[in-house]
């Protein structure tokens, strides 16, 4: 992303936000193609999850799997490794909250846009339940 964040958990909060609206954007685009296949609730769901955690938290989780991987046994190999990343420091809780973010904008797309009946809840309210 080329958005100016800011450092820290102000950013970190602002990544996740940008996440939940793209799971959102993402389960509305799965729900759709869902509709149009015929697939079941739980594919639109499945897919739209794995999409928005790549889309959504894809470069920074990227950025600390080859921290953890990458041979960083000189300051110049280190300062290589974090000069392309915007707050090495906060990077661990931008992950975290990018996944979070993305996931519960997956929920809340689910539980807004998905269509509900009224019979859903079971019980037919026209029958007598009295023995």
């Amino acid at each position: 992303m080329n958005l100016p964040l800011h450092y820290g958990v102000l950013g970190a909060l602002e990544a996740g936000l940008i996440a939940m609206l793209v799971g959102m954007l993402c389960f509305l685009f799965w729900h759709w193609l869902s509709a149009k296949m015929h697939w079941s609730m739980g594919h639109a769901i499945g897919w739209a999850c794995v999409s928005a955690v790549i889309i959504g938290a894809g470069i920074d989780t990227w950025n600390m799997f080859y921290l953890g991987i990458a041979r960083l046994e000189s300051p110049l190999y280190a300062r290589i490794a974090l000069q392309g990343i915007h707050d090495p420091d906060g990077l661990g809780s931008r992950v975290v909250l990018e996944i979070a973010g993305a996931l519960s904008g997956v929920v809340l797309g689910w539980q807004w846009f998905s269509k509900k009946s009224l019979g859903d809840d079971g019980a037919d309210h026209t029958e007598k339940t009295d023995a």
